[in-house]
């Protein structure tokens, strides 16, 4: 159970850091679809999901914690 965490808090680190240095990586897969012409994303969109990778990686932590007690205790 404790490696299954680990497991999950590495997939939430990984897309927390991608997120965060790039956070215009899904863009055009999720979103440039809807729009009709060449478009960027806006300034909220890359705040947003910069945000979101800063969730992503404090849930990293929660679930690295939590595993690492599951695992020693």
């Amino acid at each position: 159970m404790g490696f299954m965490l680990i497991l999950i808090a590495l997939i939430f680190f990984s897309l927390g850091v991608l997120s965060k240095q790039n956070p215009t990586w899904g863009w055009r897969a999720n979103e440039a679809w809807k729009i009709k012409g060449d478009s960027e994303p806006s300034d909220a969109y890359i705040d947003d999901m910069k945000f979101r990778g800063s969730v992503s990686i404090l849930f990293g932590f929660f679930f690295l914690t939590c595993g690492l007690l599951v695992i020693f205790l």
